[in-house]
């Protein structure tokens, strides 16, 4: 090591000894023995570094410091404190906070009416998000921060969520997406003191450059065709003009509906939703071997080949379970839609899977909660969910380049892309 290395090192841990006899020496003179006391003397400190920072403001408006008179080029002067208790990260604390004689001075370090110099927002927020009661947000806060955080105070700040949500479920879509999945996951909420059943309606988009997102989430009644209308015509008011291939559940009247806001679009019926659907008619003991018969049905490599795995297996259990089989034919038109296109598209449409795994990541947050007390508390949670989720969205759909080709070849001028 060279020598002015071996001084550099030298004058570093002499700096070190010297802060730690420092902090020893507070130590002592403030008899700091165990974590309460530690807790005081770091909300001590911080309200004298703010103090300190709130003079030097005032300092500078007048563009003297106190006494200094020699310096003093202005009829403004010094007009003692005003008292004003705040909230921080280390609990309640009380600021004197310097005033003007001329009335002019406004801090910047700490506001005029802000009452809280904490991230607590963010913090309650965060618990929120991670599904966390507000009994238990009450709890933490108080344990981790010496903050009361009431019931009330937990509804305003995250009711600061609602316009950033009002400008979410608004704000200007694409005008034309690849793909689309549209489902709905169920919640209880209460309405004036009894607990009803809410429907979640979710919109999960896939642009024509390979990158999902979730479009909007709506609270409404029971899931219905109706309300699933107009929703979709609530996305052509938000600037969607086509959908190449939308893929759904088994939802009663869901295809008509979506013929009706986007008569080209193409409606692949969710196969494992068929599968769950047609089961209901099979007796437990046969469910096994019911469905692995329906196999060959929706994994053969054309529609031809599919249709003839169709005839064998009504043959077998068309006799025993008539309803099952027929269901697989009266939805034949948008379960076979995928028999056209490539394995990579096929991948991506034939089932509700993306959505499927997003609603689960939903559950875990909101598992904890047997009803939620509004509207606007589940829609808050879903919110923060959501946002968390997308934020991991950042690559495109894997071998995105190859399925947009076969798009392309398949939807010709439908799909408009910027080179």
């Amino acid at each position: 090591m060279s020598w002015a290395r071996q001084g550099q090192k030298r004058r570093a841990t002499t700096m070190a000894n010297k802060e730690n006899n420092k902090l020893k020496d507070l130590i002592k003179e403030y008899g700091i023995k165990d974590m309460n006391d530690v807790h005081f003397f770091v909300k001590m400190l911080m309200a004298e570094t703010i103090q300190t920072a709130l003079d030097a403001e005032l300092d500078e408006e007048l563009g003297y410091s106190k006494y200094d008179y020699k310096n003093k080029n202005t009829k403004n002067s010094r007009n003692g404190y005003s008292t004003k208790i705040v909230q921080s990260s280390n609990g309640e604390m009380e600021l004197k906070i310097p005033r003007d004689r001329d009335g002019d001075f406004e801090p910047q370090l700490v506001k005029k009416h802000q009452t809280d110099i904490s991230t607590i927002e963010d913090k309650v927020i965060f618990l929120y998000s991670q599904g966390v009661s507000t009994r238990d947000i009450q709890k933490t806060m108080q344990e981790m921060y010496g903050i009361d955080v009431d019931d009330s105070r937990v509804s305003r700040i995250t009711d600061k969520l609602l316009p950033l949500i009002n400008e979410w479920q608004e704000r200007p879509l694409q005008t034309v997406y690849a793909m689309v999945i549209l489902d709905a996951i169920h919640y209880n909420v209460r309405e004036n003191g009894i607990v009803t059943k809410k429907a979640a309606y979710i919109a999960i988009g896939t642009d024509l450059e390979g990158q999902k997102d979730v479009l909007g989430i709506w609270l409404g009644a029971s899931e219905s065709s109706k309300y699933w209308l107009s929703i979709l015509n609530g996305l052509k008011n938000r600037g969607v003009q086509d959908i190449l291939i939308v893929s759904v559940d088994g939802l009663s009247g869901f295809v008509q509906a979506i013929n009706v806001a986007f008569p080209q679009t193409e409606v692949q019926r969710c196969v494992i939703h068929q599968i769950r659907a047609s089961t209901r008619y099979v007796s437990y003991k046969d469910v096994k071997q019911f469905t692995a018969d329906l196999k060959p049905i929706y994994k053969a490599p054309t529609e031809e080949a599919a249709l003839f795995a169709l005839d064998e297996f009504e043959a077998k259990w068309n006799s025993k379970y008539p309803l099952g089989v027929k269901s697989w034919r009266a939805n034949w038109n948008e379960l076979s839609t995928m028999f056209k296109y490539s394995p990579e598209i096929r991948k991506l449409i034939y089932t509700t899977n993306a959505i499927e795994n997003f609603n689960r990541q939903l559950r875990k947050v909101t598992k904890t909660k047997s009803a939620f007390v509004s509207d606007n508390a589940l829609m808050k949670l879903l919110y923060l969910t959501t946002m968390s989720i997308i934020d991991k969205w950042t690559m495109p759909i894997r071998n995105w380049g190859m399925i947009l080709d076969n798009l392309m070849i398949y939807f010709g001028d439908r799909v408009k892309i910027s080179l």
